[in-house]
């Protein structure tokens, strides 16, 4: 996938040892002949890497030693899906081939969903559509779709821009034309068939449009709702009249009652005199 780490196998069978210092080995595309990396004895530099490459292109030294001569490849970019050839030489043997391998590279990325336009009308006998999907990888199938009854409509009716963008990923246009009728079902496939992947997007058109992405209330059930909400509210207010009238007799009875228990309990004066 465009943006991940790939790692292009070239390995020697299991129990091989290698001296680093007697391996020559070399990374390069097959057809250009681009240098991706390499490994000379004794020199460390890597002046001879193409740019493309330099700084995403890793050998391990440690599985070298192991005859393991794999390339890990950093960042990959629709640029990367090629062959890729790795060479091993030996020094003691004469500069003699150990190891040579042919890795082909694949490069895929998602396209976005696609995006379908409100159909217009260029004119009274015309409904136009058009579908658009960016950053895919590689350039992409686009079908349009009768979703009555799943069929793909003539291509002869559509009109598909494909073009690579500055990231080198393929962005698509697609313009549709079809004949009026009084209801559309259509949909829009961007197929990528390196990762088996379709996109469909549908577009309907009739005179109940936009009616499936709309809730309207019905006035006479919001009326309804109103009445019952305020009898609810009349309802609740009463219960709490009557709490409080109810709260206020029994405070008053225990006032009294108090009261008159002080009184009850209260010593009569003792009435002395002198004669």
């Amino acid at each position: 996938m465009v943006g991940s780490d790939v790692e292009l196998s070239c390995a020697c069978p299991e129990g091989s040892h290698f001296d680093l210092n007697d391996v020559y080995v070399y990374w390069q595309t097959s057809e250009s002949k681009t240098v991706v990396t390499y490994h000379i004895p004794q020199n460390s530099s890597l002046d001879n890497v193409d740019s493309h490459y330099r700084n995403r292109a890793l050998m391990s030294p440690a599985g070298m030693r192991q005859g393991d001569f794999s390339l890990r490849l950093f960042n990959v970019t629709p640029q990367d899906e090629q062959k890729f050839h790795c060479l091993v030489l030996s020094q003691s043997l004469g500069f003699q081939e150990v190891l040579s391998v042919v890795v082909t590279l694949h490069v895929a990325a998602n396209f976005s969903v696609p995006v379908v336009s409100t159909p217009h009308s260029p004119s009274q006998d015309e409904l136009t559509f058009t579908c658009t999907s960016i950053n895919g990888y590689p350039r992409p199938n686009v079908y349009w779709i009768n979703k009555t009854d799943n069929s793909l409509l003539d291509q002869a009716l559509q009109n598909d821009t494909v073009f690579l963008n500055t990231r080198g990923l393929y962005d698509v246009v697609s313009v549709l034309r079809i004949a009026r009728t009084p209801s559309v079902n259509i949909g829009c496939c961007i197929e990528n068939v390196l990762l088996r992947q379709n996109l469909t997007v549908g577009s309907q058109t009739g005179n109940n449009i936009g009616e499936r992405d709309k809730i309207t209330e019905n006035p006479v059930r919001t009326r309804e709702k109103t009445e019952v909400t305020w009898s609810v509210l009349g309802v609740l207010c009463l219960l709490v009249a009557v709490a409080v009238a109810i709260g206020w007799v029994c405070r008053d009875r225990w006032l009294r009652r108090s009261y008159a228990g002080v009184w009850a309990v209260r010593p009569e004066p003792e009435l002395t005199g002198h004669v």
